[in-house]
């Protein structure tokens, strides 16, 4: 039992709780993107809804603990009861219904949501015009920092990304060697990178100022520092720091990324006034080395050599559902050794 002594610690645990969340930056629930702020918006409709079920089942308890206690004689004692019809459709009938919501609610969000799906408005007021180009940004994950490539521009910075205020951004994102995850809460929800893939999002900010990106999937050593800073600027302030990168910058061959390629931690910004060309895709298709063949060439390689073979040929005559459909034990040890021999 906590005596009166013992009482005044365990009364801070509260205090210090508070103090702790009053220092948070609520930013996924602030967030300065509009799809930010529609992902939010689901989070607190999502959770308003199961509240409604929650705090009644709460509430409840703690009054049938308090009428039903062993001291209150006044309380009517049924054992021999076992059923009501009334409340088994309460029961049964609230839940069906939030689910029902939640479901509709979810399906509603994905669909809106897709990070593949290109933005059809700027915010809630301004829908996004016909002659707007999104921003083009290539981002690769490395061990332990960010490479982004804005192929337009023909810059690339790491570990610094930024983006004019109220432009579609388009994001094409992949990693080098592990598996990854590309997220700034202020602009939308995390995306994963993943080595031989491509992933894309599309996102837009709709207030300047300096955000934090980061890995939100655990990938090694220096995971803990791969951070990067996300710049929302106005057209002057982005063609400025265009600019910057042109002058101050050095060039990114095949070569030097091969070099920046190699984990570091804590990679300081560094900017690129000329880029490669088709480097992102060569990344992508792991073959920046020179004179390594491309994954896309070798998978096309593989499938004219299946299409050729009488065999297939004939068994794709017999198969309703073509050739795509034939698995053989060859092709598939083939196609499970490709990735691991091709890694080297």
């Amino acid at each position: 039992m906590i005596g009166p002594r013992s009482a005044g610690p365990w009364l801070h645990f509260p205090l210090c709780g508070s103090a702790l969340l009053a220092g948070c930056d609520m930013v996924v629930l602030r967030p300065s993107g509009y799809v930010a702020a529609q992902q939010a918006q689901l989070v607190v409709l999502s959770t308003l809804l199961m509240l409604l079920i929650i705090v009644p089942v709460i509430v409840l308890t703690l009054v049938f603990a308090w009428r039903y206690r062993a001291s209150n004689t006044a309380a009517r004692y049924t054992p021999d009861w076992d059923h009501s019809v009334q409340l088994e459709l309460l029961i049964w009938a609230a839940p069906l219904l939030i689910i029902i919501l939640l479901g509709a609610l979810t399906w509603i969000g994905t669909h809106t949501l897709d990070p593949y799906r290109p933005l059809t408005r700027i915010d809630a007021s301004r829908p996004v015009s016909g002659e707007t180009e999104p921003l083009v940004v290539e981002v690769v994950a490395l061990d332990w920092k960010w490479l982004f490539i804005y192929p337009d521009l023909d810059i690339a910075v790491v570990n610094e990304l930024a983006a004019p205020v109220d432009v579609p951004i388009r994001f094409k994102i992949t990693a080098s060697s592990v598996m990854n995850s590309f997220f700034i809460p202020a602009l939308a929800g995390q995306i994963y990178a993943m080595p031989s893939m491509e992933t894309t999002l599309h996102a837009v900010i709709n207030r300047p100022g300096e955000y934090t990106g980061f890995s939100a999937n655990f990938s090694g050593a220096g995971f803990s520092d791969m951070r990067f800073k996300f710049l929302g600027m106005s057209n002057a302030d982005f063609d400025r720091w265009v600019r910057k990168a042109k002058a101050e910058g050095t060039v990114l061959s095949r070569r030097d990324y091969l070099r920046l390629e190699k984990p570091s931690e804590r990679e300081p910004v560094r900017r690129f006034s000329t880029v490669a060309r088709d480097l992102f895709d060569a990344v992508v298709n792991r073959c920046v080395e020179e004179g390594k063949t491309c994954l896309r060439d070798m998978m096309a390689t593989d499938m004219h050599r299946a299409s050729s073979s009488p065999s297939l040929r004939d068994s794709a005559t017999s198969n309703p559902f073509g050739a795509a459909a034939i698995c053989t034990a060859d092709s598939a040890a083939r196609s499970a050794l490709l990735p691991v021999t091709y890694r080297d």
